[in-house]
């Protein structure tokens, strides 16, 4: 009997190893249909799972009910599972180079637990070759087992959007790779259980890889495009989005805007790829160039806003800013790699006084990650300038009356990173990327 048919007889179980944004979901999607061990190596948030809490905040308790799944960060555990599944995070190092420590770390995980006949998906974002040349020797080395004969591995990337509802784990299409035939179909079959809009065989594990990787980098390098593009409009004094309003009429023109790049995924990916390709011995001009462009942008708005103040006949070491939201998108609560610290910094380093606040973030992690004390309730007529740097729904409904309330003088700076308040304001004195 193969592993598919094991799992759905209730002969084998499925583990989930890393329980975050991407792992969660998918653990409960499939305990929904087979039995699953949730592990996660935090036993404060597989405690909070226990309870029905999704750390991650994206998920409602309800999402929990139906599920046929233990939660547990005791590694013996996974001994009896199967089929597991690898989402872990794979950031970089501060030198922008992958830190595979997570993922190796995994791996070293699910190696303890390895058995003849045990399938391992990897669903964590690597450049091309990483599962092969990283990760199995690692499985191998640790469990005593010979690749391809032994077990079998695979490589599924994940496609969660944080904070979207509708495209979800059962609504988009799974890319899925094996090491051979077989274990590609019966990785496929497994994900066709819980993935409704079906599954995409790539012809090869580092096909698979690569797909993914190359999906946030083209995004990394069109935003780039337009960010640069908004730094020559800002010069020649007209507003990016109108002339993406005007360009966007045309049928073959590709829709993106300006913006902070930041989060675990586009401000990340390339330089998984760049890194594989200078290895490799070839420099990638365009991508880097993107990353440097879209790096920079924090930095950029942090000056503007500052710029702004100066025209305004104020000298800035008697100024306050107020920035609203600083997680790294909108209506999301995570906070890593949020480019929204970059316009924080660049405005303190003026001697400005910056007061941040944002109703979805943490302040206990905002001020362990970036030892910056959250405001709850900014101080009304205290500000020269606000900066909506976060399109969160509590900002996006905002009036102009709201906005100069918060500010010392009636025409105050309003700067509207991402343009939601474009045509909007009449008094305060405005500018957007």
């Amino acid at each position: 009997m193969k592993i598919y048919d094991k799992l759905l007889a209730g002969e084998a179980t499925l583990s989930v190893v890393g329980l975050g944004y991407v792992g969660l979901p998918i653990a409960l999607a499939f305990a929904k249909h087979i039995k699953v061990i949730g592990f996660d190596i935090n036993e404060e948030r597989v405690e909070m799972m226990r309870n029905r809490i999704d750390p991650s905040e994206e998920l409602e308790p309800e999402a929990f009910d139906g599920c046929n799944i233990e939660f547990t960060a005791d590694p013996a555990v996974l001994r009896q599972a199967h089929f597991h599944i690898v989402a872990v995070p794979t950031p970089i190092n501060p030198s922008n180079q992958p830190d595979l420590a997570p993922l190796l770390g995994a791996s070293r995980t699910v190696a303890g637990a390895l058995k003849a006949g045990d399938y391992v998906v990897y669903e964590s974002t690597v450049y091309p070759g990483c599962t092969e040349d990283d990760c199995v020797p690692v499985l191998e080395e640790l469990s005593g087992l010979k690749f391809c004969e032994d077990f079998k591995v695979g490589y599924s990337p994940e496609r969660i959007n944080p904070g979207d509802k509708v495209n979800t784990v059962e609504t988009i299409v799974k890319v899925v790779s094996g090491c051979d035939t077989e274990s590609a179909d019966e990785i496929g079959r497994v994900y066709e259980l819980v993935v409704k809009a079906g599954t995409h065989r790539a012809s090869s594990i580092k096909v698979a890889e690569a797909s993914k990787i190359i999906e946030n980098t083209q995004r990394d390098v069109n935003i780039a495009l337009i960010n640069e593009l908004s730094i020559i409009f800002n010069r020649v004094g007209i507003n990016t989005f109108e002339v993406l309003e005007a360009a966007g009429t045309k049928w073959n023109f590709l829709k993106f805007s300006p913006g902070l790049v930041g989060g675990h995924c586009i401000g990340i990916d390339p330089y998984y790829l760049t890194w594989k390709s200078n290895k490799l011995g070839y420099h990638a001009r365009v991508i880097n160039s993107g990353r440097y462009v879209n790096d920079s942008m924090g930095f950029y708005v942090g000056k503007q806003t500052v710029k702004a103040i100066i025209d305004k006949g104020k000298n800035p070491l008697e100024a306050r800013v107020l920035v609203l939201g600083l997680t790294f998108k909108e209506d999301v609560s995570d906070i890593r790699n949020t480019k929204v610290i970059d316009v924080v910094r660049e405005i303190q380093s003026f001697n400005v006084a910056v007061d941040v606040a944002d109703p979805m973030a943490s302040p206990k992690e905002v001020k362990h990650e970036y030892d910056l004390d959250l405001v709850e309730s900014p101080t009304k007529g205290s500000y020269d300038a606000v900066v909506i740097a976060v399109n969160h729904n509590d900002y996006q409904s905002m009036t102009e009356a709201e906005l100069r309330s918060f500010m010392k003088d009636d025409d105050g700076v309003l700067v509207d990173i991402k343009g939601i308040f474009r045509n909007q304001i009449q008094d305060l004195t405005y500018w957007s990327l």
